[in-house]
């Protein structure tokens, strides 16, 4: 069954940068939207990016806009979250997913059918 695997994560500084990554196994989700998703203790998981694989238009929530970017490597079914300028709120495990979300969806998790195990950005100030 083909997976995803988060990579990247780590603790830094307010500040400081990161760049994750989500690798595909197979190119199983060549046309599938792919997404970032964050969930902090005791707090629901919420959408942060998202990259339509048609297209390539890219949605960011308006936490994180202007400060991450998204983008993607057909090639190499992978796609990546540059984090700039990170606060102590952006705080929590990333999840990489891959869905066909209808635009109206693209927000919500439950419109995902696969997701990574996640990887954790912790930022101290």
């Amino acid at each position: 069954q083909a997976q995803l695997e988060e990579s990247g994560g780590g603790s830094v500084q307010a500040g400081d940068s990161l760049r994750l990554s989500c690798a595909a196994s197979e190119r199983a989700f060549d046309g599938y939207s792919r997404a970032w998703f964050r969930e902090a203790p005791g707090k629901e998981r919420e959408f942060v990016a998202a990259i339509r694989w048609n297209g390539g238009h890219v949605y960011y929530a308006d936490t994180v806009k202007g400060r991450f970017t998204i983008s993607r490597d057909n090639a190499k079914s992978t796609i990546f979250l540059q984090m700039d300028s990170l606060r102590p709120e952006d705080t929590a495990t990333y999840y990489c997913a891959a869905g066909r979300p209808i635009l109206s969806a693209l927000r919500m998790p439950s419109m995902y059918n696969f997701w990574g195990r996640g990887t954790q950005v912790s930022v101290s100030s």
